[in-house]
């Protein structure tokens, strides 16, 4: 007996759509001719001094007991785009934020921020509170990306603002790997900025 498809041919599904499903990572990226595995695989890593790290980690860590973080755009806005924003100045690219992506039916929506240098692509997604359903939805807008661009490799991460945790898409071997390590904001931010630049610089 042939298995029952998650994913029905005459609908249409936002990526916000993954999120909300109650069905694991690996079937719904089966759906997609995706395997899904949860590895400690090493990720880019820049070896240059990032000297506006610590002046970024003490407004942070200033502002944090003024504010609550109950909500996304709080999150986003305190600890997710000041980050992104340093990041792209010291790399000299462009911060696409609410990004539009269509590519079919079952893969359309938007990209909460899209780092674009010469040659990568980094897709960040911003949660509330749920990192395991933000990587399903992170892996599948993954491979929208992957898709439209005509890439072969993707790296993405989902946060929750304060917790942040990476991806990894092969297109070749139709794999996405969920990089088992978690950093967090503001004690891992140092170690963060140097994977993110690492990813965009590589």
């Amino acid at each position: 007996m042939s298995k029952i498809p998650i994913l029905q041919a005459d609908q249409s599904y936002i990526f916000r759509s993954y999120f909300e499903m109650s069905y694991g990572a690996d079937e719904i990226l089966a759906e997609f001719g995706y395997t899904f595995a949860s590895d400690r695989i090493p990720l880019p890593k820049t070896e240059e001094t990032l000297s506006w790290v610590p002046e970024l980690r003490d407004r942070i860590e200033s502002f944090l007991p003024h504010i609550r973080l109950t909500s996304e755009t709080a999150r986003r806005e305190t600890l997710v785009a000041p980050l992104l924003l340093a990041v792209t100045v010291h790399c000299n690219c462009q911060l696409r934020i609410e990004y539009p992506l269509n590519v079919n039916n079952w893969l359309k929506g938007y990209l909460d921020y899209l780092v674009r240098s010469t040659h990568n692509l980094l897709v960040v997604e911003a949660k509330n509170d749920d990192l395991t359903k933000g990587f399903t939805q992170l892996a599948v807008e993954l491979i929208a990306l992957s898709e439209a661009e005509e890439q072969n490799e993707l790296y993405g991460a989902v946060t929750i603002g304060n917790v942040w945790q990476f991806g990894h898409l092969d297109a070749k071997s139709k794999k996405i790997i969920q990089i088992a390590s978690l950093y967090r904001i503001p004690e891992d931010i140092e170690e963060l900025a140097q994977i993110l630049v690492g990813i965009i610089n590589q």
